[in-house]
């Protein structure tokens, strides 16, 4: 993939396309449970954001594993991409959390999110923008 002119930077520009979707989506969804735009209802919202996040994420990790299969033992070392899986992997253990955690409970929350729902809001942000933060620093290390 190295070799072609075209294909490596189509597919990284993929990735990218696939993280601005997929944390795009969730930095609204997480900025309206923590109380942003309160005149936006959180259920019909997620109905919109939650598909757009899963469908940026299958993009991303897709076009991530051709990025990484095109140089793997040199990725593989660099403490910049081992911090992004760790904090996408955190991430994702967080998603479980929420769903299995306050999202139960959604159509109780009115308009305003539970405190669980905040925390694991507040935390996605921090782990998301931190896996794009590591994913940047990869061609630094």
């Amino acid at each position: 993939m190295r070799s072609s002119p075209a294909l490596y930077p189509a597919v990284e520009i993929l990735h990218i396309i696939g993280f601005v979707v997929l944390v795009g989506s969730i930095l609204a969804l997480d900025l309206r449970m923590l109380g942003f735009g309160r005149a936006i209802a959180i259920s019909p919202m997620a109905q919109l954001l939650l598909p757009l996040s899963r469908a940026g994420f299958v993009l991303a990790i897709s076009m991530g594993f051709l990025l990484f299969s095109a140089d793997a033992s040199h990725v593989v070392k660099n403490p910049a991409f081992q911090s992004k899986l760790l904090l996408m992997a955190a991430a994702l253990v967080n998603v479980v959390i929420a769903h299995a955690g306050p999202w139960r409970h959604v159509e109780s929350w009115r308009n305003e999110a539970s405190g669980g729902a905040k925390a694991t809001a507040l935390i996605s942000l921090v782990l998301w923008l931190g896996a794009i933060c590591a994913g940047r620093l990869i061609a630094y290390f």
